[in-house]
């Protein structure tokens, strides 16, 4: 199980950041009289965390409280993926990637608050495979748009080792071990094994193509059926940030967080700019990066290994208060953030 840390902050206080999937909700519109300055806006955050948490976890809610001491006014929602703490940590090791993704487009989309921010954005934070869960939010449904995106340790270009259960009596984990030992590119564990749909060995590239259910689609790497939405959304991030734990050895290869490929037997590294999917541009990537968009960070320690000063940095530098045009008004931003109150 991936451990978030406790961070420094005596004042911390639980943080429920949680609301159930709501009715659609109409997204800010300009009123006929707009604002003749610029007026300053909080954008909400989106998190979702890795495998083994749940969002009810100690650390993820330190997380919220510190995204919002940082930054105030900080609207935050945790994802999840059951209807208790138990059932969401099980969602994490089983389910079918592209079902829970609807499942979260649907989620977001509804939200009483994030719903009003369509015409302003959302900022999101992925935890581990959390990360590119939510490059695959922006990719195929992005409904509110992402703004900023953050991931820390994520695993962009796949795994191409299995995570090791932290204890023999964690059952959960093992039983998921013991259907991926069973057969990785099965039907059955690409539709029910989380970790499953985001492998990718690349000594074994012809079937991960054909079998993978999901990592091999948000990642564009089907030649003729390769998705322009997809690329087009990513594109739009205003900042895509990648963030690498130097001392990963739970992330094999820990590479993968800079979409990186590593050749297993030689362990050369490519780095993502020497890629085909850079240079061909299946995903958007190249363009981001010719704006500017594109952000390669490192942070020390192994895998989720976090503290209070590299969180808040990241938050102030990435999750701050924007500017938006004249054409939305101060009237409609205070009705967003007053919405906050919800939670």
């Amino acid at each position: 199980m991936l451990k978030y840390p406790s961070f420094a902050f005596v004042s911390f206080v639980i943080f429920f950041a949680l609301s159930s999937a709501s009715p659609a909700q109409h997204p800010l519109s300009p009123s006929p009289s707009t604002s003749t300055t610029t007026s300053t806006y909080q954008p909400p955050l989106v998190i979702w965390h890795g495998l083994g948490d749940s969002y009810d976890a100690e650390g993820l809610q330190s997380v919220a409280e510190l995204a919002n001491i940082t930054n105030p006014q900080t609207f935050v929602h945790i994802i999840r993926l059951g209807d208790s703490g138990r059932a969401d940590r099980s969602a994490t090791f089983f389910g079918n990637l592209t079902s829970q993704l609807s499942t979260v487009c649907e989620q977001l989309a509804s939200h009483p608050v994030l719903s009003r921010a369509r015409g302003s954005g959302i900022n999101a934070l992925g935890f581990s495979q959390g990360g590119q869960f939510l490059r695959a939010y922006v990719e195929r449904c992005n409904d509110p748009p992402v703004r900023n995106l953050v991931t820390f340790g994520a695993q962009h270009n796949g795994i191409s080792e299995f995570q090791s259960c932290e204890s023999a009596t964690d059952w959960v984990c093992q039983s998921a071990n013991a259907l991926l030992r069973a057969g990785t590119w099965s039907g059955l564990v690409q539709s029910r094994l989380i970790p499953a749909q985001y492998f990718r060995d690349p000594e074994e590239l012809d079937v991960y193509l054909e079998g993978s259910n999901f990592l091999a689609d948000v990642n564009n790497e089907r030649e003729g059926s390769r998705n322009e939405t997809y690329k087009r959304n990513l594109a739009s991030l205003s900042k895509f940030v990648m963030f690498l734990f130097k001392e990963d050895t739970t992330v094999v290869p820990k590479e993968s967080g800079w979409f990186a490929e590593v050749n297993r037997t030689s362990e050369i590294v490519t780095p993502l700019r020497e890629r085909k999917i850079y240079q061909e541009d299946w995903l958007g990537l190249k363009e981001l990066d010719m704006k500017g968009g594109l952000v390669f960070e490192e942070t020390e320690g192994g895998h989720m290994n976090l503290d209070d000063e590299v969180l808040n940095k990241t938050f102030r530098k990435y999750f701050g208060p924007v500017k938006l045009p004249d054409s939305i008004t101060e009237d409609s931003i205070g009705r967003l953030q007053n919405l906050r109150g919800d939670l």
